[in-house]
């Protein structure tokens, strides 16, 4: 038995249990998926990614994060 959850959708808040299924509604999994520094499938992640137009640098405009305000970066 693992620990599953059921999140109310009105308050947003997570109800933990063991079962599976709870009123009705089919429960989601309360631990993280595993996770293996050899990953032997992303070659085929970034293919797909590619295909589809999917990948950060074919998405026009990106938005960057910076540590500074515009006004700082503004020469006068």
């Amino acid at each position: 038995m693992h620990l599953m959850y059921n999140e109310d959708p009105s308050t947003g808040k997570r109800t933990y249990t063991l079962k599976k299924v709870m009123d009705g509604v089919v429960t989601k999994s309360a631990h993280p998926a595993r996770f293996s520094p050899d990953d032997k499938y992303s070659r085929h992640r970034v293919t797909l990614k590619k295909r589809y137009g999917l990948l950060l640098t074919q998405q026009g405009e990106h938005k960057v994060l910076a540590t500074t305000t515009p006004e700082l970066l503004t020469t006068e």
